[in-house]
């Protein structure tokens, strides 16, 4: 099974898209709050380069945002990211 994490805050929308995507697949993620921990965001930063929210990694691997993992899933290569 591959390993997912979500780097969210609280009060973002396109976080709560993303887990509503992940939930309706029915794909298990782990959500890392860096709204909670400080030191989550920092090392969000350095792991995808990037400062906004939500991150999406799978296996370790950085997918993007609420939009990149869209795209994925409408193109059919998030299921074979998964596998």
């Amino acid at each position: 099974m591959a390993k997912v994490e979500v780097y969210s805050s609280a009060l973002c929308p396109y976080c709560v898209m993303a887990k509503k995507l992940l939930d309706r697949k029915g794909i298990e993620y782990t959500e890392i709050r860096i709204d909670a921990d400080p030191a989550k965001r920092q090392e969000m930063m350095v792991k995808s380069q990037q400062r906004t929210v939500p991150q999406i990694f799978i296996n370790n691997e950085a997918i993007g945002g609420y939009t990149d993992l869209l795209a994925l899933d409408k193109s059919q290569q998030l299921a074979s990211m998964l596998a």
